[in-house]
């Protein structure tokens, strides 16, 4: 079942993540507890990694060794911290050993089981989708003028200050002041959140 799937259960039964896990574990199904935990915090923990190891091959083995972690963790799990705090105090401890001993990737690798499995599948799913949704943003991009991809680019993709964005734009003789830039900006990401929302890339729940 897909994050959101896991959701909807933890809706329609008016409980928790939590409590949704604490029921499988009760009922004397860790595995059970595992995969709703992976797949509910799974998406998350991915793009922390991702944001973390920079580099897709890293974030990939952390987030296989985070699985098993959980997979084998969960069942001596006593809920004194939420499950989301431990999920990813989880995945900060994998990411900096790996970081710090690189030679653990390799020898992470070999690990196999339903847990790397079902983390496999993840990423799986989350690289097609960023692949959608990447696609889907440049086609957003493409309905703007000059002026407004450039300001994306400089600001969004480039990260530049508002002060080198301005003196950028400045260089072709006339001078463009912050504040006019930041209102843009403003209105800008209101349009392409309704033409978003319009195509059904996101929505406002």
């Amino acid at each position: 079942m897909a994050s959101r799937t896991v959701a909807a259960i933890a809706t329609l039964l008016g409980v928790t993540l939590e409590e949704l896990v604490q029921r499988a574990l009760s009922a004397g199904d860790p595995a059970g507890a595992a995969r709703i935990c992976i797949e509910a915090l799974g998406p998350s923990v991915l793009r922390y990694l991702r944001s973390v190891l920079r580099r897709e091959d890293d974030a990939g083995d952390a987030f296989s060794v985070w699985a098993e972690g959980v997979w084998r963790g969960l069942p001596g799990f006593r809920f004194h911290a939420s499950l989301r705090t431990w999920s990813f105090a989880l995945a900060r401890n994998v990411a900096h050993q790996l970081i710090d001993q690189p030679w653990r990737r390799r020898a992470e690798r070999l690990v196999t089981g339903q847990a790397s499995a079902l983390a496999q599948t993840i990423r799986t799913r989350s690289v097609l989708v960023r692949e959608r949704q990447h696609q889907a943003l440049e086609e957003l991009r493409s309905t703007l003028d000059e002026m407004d991809r450039t300001l994306l680019a400089l600001r969004l993709d480039l990260g530049l200050s508002w002060a080198e964005v301005a003196e950028v734009l400045s260089a072709g003789g006339e001078v463009v002041q912050v504040g006019t830039l930041t209102k843009r900006y403003e209105r800008l990401k209101e349009r392409l959140g309704k033409l978003a929302r319009e195509r059904g890339l996101i929505d406002d729940g």
